[in-house]
């Protein structure tokens, strides 16, 4: 299995996001993002594979559903605090470009804010396509185009507060910065993933671009004037 060395600063910022994820997650998974991709879980049954589990949480949620599932994730430290957590739990070090699984070996593939992080994406797609089996489906959380081709200015959440996007179909990585955590994503025009999905022979089922349910929370303004976030699930 090819590992990428620093895991595009996963590793040196692994214990920055464990103390920002918490137990529950950060506002915005707490607040609708969770909440979005739960709905599509049960819709399903069967095995689960969540590619890019971080420290565990979301596969926790999807066995509290009664799910049987595996976690995978390039950082050691992310991995071992997710067994710690659930030592019950099946959670390996691994990349989505190339999982160490049978062909079809599971129902459910997830990729809950992951497909950002891994630089080949389109490898990454096609071994989550290989390992889901006919009829199963991949379900994906994932930052807009729009979202990670610009930035917020620096002031006041509130109006006359403004959003600047520039270079949109550009691939390219950006470093972000937040409460310890420095790492590498990666921008792409939403045509990039829909193609590459496409390709591998994957019918969309869903898409959304959740937003806030409670508009007189501040920090829905975020996302809810520019789309911050789209939930698609393709099957195969």
């Amino acid at each position: 299995m090819n590992m990428v060395g620093d895991v595009n600063g996963w590793t040196d910022s692994a214990d920055a996001w464990i103390a920002s994820i918490g137990d529950d997650g950060d506002w915005t998974r707490r607040t609708f993002l969770d909440a979005a991709m739960l709905a599509r879980v049960q819709a399903h049954s069967g095995t689960f594979l969540d590619v890019g589990c971080g420290e565990g949480r979301f596969v926790r949620k999807l066995q509290e559903l009664g799910f049987k599932g595996i976690g995978v994730d390039p950082v050691e430290r992310l991995i071992n605090v997710a067994q710690q957590r659930d030592p019950k739990g099946d959670y390996r070090i691994g990349v989505g470009e190339d999982l160490d699984f049978d062909d079809a070996s599971f129902d459910l593939t997830i990729s809950y804010l992951s497909l950002i992080d891994i630089e080949d994406f389109r490898t990454a797609i096609k071994e989550m396509t290989r390992v889901t089996k006919l009829g199963g489906s991949i379900l994906v959380a994932n930052l807009t185009g729009h979202f990670t081709a610009g930035k917020w200015e620096r002031r006041a959440i509130g109006v006359g507060r403004r959003f600047e996007m520039d270079n949109y179909h550009e691939e390219r990585a950006t470093r972000e910065q937040w409460q310890g955590i420095d790492i590498l994503n990666w921008h792409r025009p939403q045509a990039s993933y829909f193609e590459e999905f496409l390709s591998n022979g994957l019918i969309l089922r869903h898409f959304s671009e959740p937003t806030p349910p409670d508009q007189s929370d501040p920090k829905s303004d975020r996302y809810t004037r520019v789309p911050g976030f789209l939930v698609m699930e393709w099957q195969k």
